[in-house]
């Protein structure tokens, strides 16, 4: 095959992706944060970062999936987030692989009134952020975060407990 055939696969290709990309971001069905993790994703994404995503993995159903589990982009958006509570949820039996989770659970949660731990079995460090009626919002994975960007993001995005529970 010459080059300039290649060449013209390879563009057609990338034109394919791109039409098929267009079609799926037009999409706004929109899935639970249950749903998102049950696929693959979790943490804070906004719909630039799915756009990003499909530069470089041209599978249109991920990208669509993608889609249906980001927040749209606006000015700052990610940042004005608060969140009533949250559970820290870790696999007590990889704990010992987690010494920054350990150090924050031992020294710095009692600081988080509205946060709570909740060991489950084989499941990878994340903070679910919850609602005011309790329901889960967002899932963060944070396996490897320090012990002070957990501090940081939580002093950021929990709001302080008010009310005595």
């Amino acid at each position: 095959m010459s080059r300039n055939t290649l060449h013209c696969w390879v563009l057609i290709i990338v034109l394919i992706s791109f039409y098929s990309f267009v079609m799926v971001s037009s999409s706004k069905e929109q899935l639970n944060p249950k749903q998102c993790e049950d696929l693959g994703f979790t943490g804070l994404a906004i719909c630039s970062d799915c756009n990003t995503f499909a530069e470089y993995v041209k599978d249109k159903d991920l990208i669509s999936d993608c889609k249906k589990c980001c927040t749209e982009d606006s000015d700052d958006s990610t940042s004005k987030i608060t969140y009533s509570g949250a559970i820290l949820e870790v696999c007590m039996r990889k704990l010992v692989f987690y010494p920054e989770i350990v150090g924050f659970i031992e020294e710095e949660k009692d600081k988080f009134p509205t946060v709570k731990t909740q060991y489950l079995f084989n499941s990878p460090p994340k903070l679910i952020m919850l609602d005011d009626e309790g329901q889960h919002k967002e899932i963060i994975r944070i396996d490897n975060w320090k012990r002070e960007h957990i501090l940081q993001f939580l002093q950021k995005k929990v709001q302080p407990n008010s009310a005595s529970s």
